[in-house]
């Protein structure tokens, strides 16, 4: 297994083994001592979530505001580009953001630890999302930081893309109350 720091403090792009064959591919996805050893964390996680979304549906940014989840992200099928921004107002990279395309082709995941906001716009006809949370999900503690927030800049695939109307209602960084 291969991990890759990004930027932002915590934030890890991993590459799972894959053991390859005229059948397919076998990998593990998770295996909670190796990834805590590998990320150097020592959460557990206790709730487990799948998204599947059609072309050019974006999800986000999202962030859980007095107890925030850390998150393991893969995509089963199909490819999205996985968007993390920090909103921890003490951080050096406070109001920074990265960018992973996430693919079932890849496999590879994504680690985002408690503390930032998190989104993903999907790139194939249709995309199935698998994350692993730290904390389980309380609808009255969530937030959402706006995906077209001008002080972010984010460079999105897509210039129209198709939103809830929980994420058209996302406030910009400034605005929000962290």
């Amino acid at each position: 297994m291969k991990v890759e720091n990004t930027i932002l403090d915590g934030v890890k792009v991993i590459y799972p083994k894959l053991h390859r064959d005229e059948r397919g591919y076998f990998l593990e996805t998770f295996q909670s001592s190796r990834y805590q050893d590998l990320l150097q964390i020592d959460h557990t996680f206790v709730q487990d979530n799948h998204s599947h979304s059609i072309r050019h549906v974006l999800r986000g940014l999202h962030f859980q505001r007095d107890n925030p989840q850390g998150k393991l992200v893969r995509a089963i099928s199909g490819s999205v580009l996985d968007i993390v921004v920090d909103i921890q107002p003490t951080s050096n990279t406070f109001g920074q953001w990265i960018s992973t395309l996430l693919s079932s082709e890849k496999c590879n995941q994504l680690w985002i630890p408690p503390g930032f906001a998190h989104g993903f716009i999907t790139l194939s006809q249709t995309a199935d999302i698998e994350y692993k949370c730290t904390r389980a999900y309380d609808a009255n503690d969530e937030g959402c930081l706006a995906w077209n927030d001008p002080q972010l800049n984010i460079n999105w695939p897509v210039a129209t893309p198709k939103l809830s109307t929980k994420d058209r209602q996302g406030l910009p960084l400034s605005k929000l109350n962290l």
